[in-house]
């Protein structure tokens, strides 16, 4: 059981302020199809972001693991497919919980969203969504006051959960509500924590990460919004993150996922391991760097 106190902390931070979050229109990048055609470079940058970073490290940084999950073209045009509505393939907001006792009873895998509020957890949630028309993303009037668990079904492939942030105005039931989920919930299969990229791992975050090590949880960190500050601050962040998940994680992925909610870096790359993580995606080449464990 996560210990109270530092449940309190996971409270008590203020957050960064957003901008409010209306219906948007689909991202002209939202398709992989319309992305490829792209300049190669231009593309390569939005499939897997840290190609944009990786000439600026210096010589000792262990570049491995900032791409271990590298799935082919084949692979990320086969996942999107999972993230297109049809009649058999129904994608859509499903049900909301504030208590254990709300959660809908469904088996198949699921993942879910946490992290400090105002982190970008709805707008990564729309973009991941982008390609399925009026989707209703559920966020509170005032941005990043979530305070239920939503869940969105993905056919029978998978169920996604956006969780209520930590940090400043977290819900008063915040630790029943999510400590109990995370804990109990069987069909969790993968717990997305998201970190904003252009302030990097703050004191809450850490919390959160002891958390999910405490609670034994098989986790990847996001890195949100690096679109946002300068690309030295990033990278900054990104070393900072990665030193943090080399030596005081066992259950983290090994890899940070970098993504832009706006710009659409990293997207393609995320639904391809939500696929995979999911079992509905097995890679094409065996060799891949790094291949996630399948889904038992």
């Amino acid at each position: 059981m996560f210990r109270p106190k530092a449940w309190t902390l996971l409270r008590a931070r203020p957050a960064l302020r957003a901008a409010p979050l209306g219906r948007r229109c689909a991202h002209n990048l939202a398709s992989f199809r319309e992305a490829s055609r792209l300049p190669e470079r231009r593309l390569r940058g939005l499939l897997f972001p840290f190609s944009e970073l990786e000439a600026h490290l210096a010589p000792g940084v262990r570049r491995g693991e900032f791409s271990l999950f590298q799935p082919s073209v084949g692979d990320i045009a086969r996942a999107e497919q999972l993230f297109i509505p049809s009649p058999k393939h129904a994608i859509d907001y499903f049900t909301s919980a504030v208590r254990m006792d709300h959660v809908p009873g469904i088996q198949q895998p699921e993942v879910c969203f946490i992290g400090r509020s105002n982190v970008g957890k709805s707008s990564l949630i729309r973009a991941l969504f982008s390609l399925v028309p009026g989707i209703e993303v559920r966020v509170s009037k005032t941005p990043g006051h979530t305070k239920k668990l939503n869940f969105y079904r993905v056919g029978k492939a998978f169920t996604a959960v956006d969780m209520p942030g930590y940090g400043y105005r977290a819900p008063k039931d915040f630790r029943d509500m999510v400590e109990s989920y995370l804990e109990e919930r069987t069909s969790l299969v993968r717990t997305f924590l998201l970190v904003d990229g252009s302030v990097g791992l703050q004191e809450v975050d850490q919390i959160a990460v002891e958390m999910c090590e405490e609670l034994g949880l098989p986790y990847v960190i996001v890195l949100t919004k690096i679109d946002k500050g300068g690309r030295g601050a990033l990278l900054r962040n990104l070393l900072q993150l990665q030193e943090v998940i080399h030596k005081h994680t066992g259950g983290c992925y090994p890899q940070p996922f970098l993504v832009s909610s706006t710009q659409f870096s990293g997207i393609y790359l995320l639904r391809s391991f939500i696929a995979h993580v999911t079992g509905n995606l097995d890679l094409e080449t065996a060799g891949s760097r790094g291949k996630p464990e399948r889904v038992s």
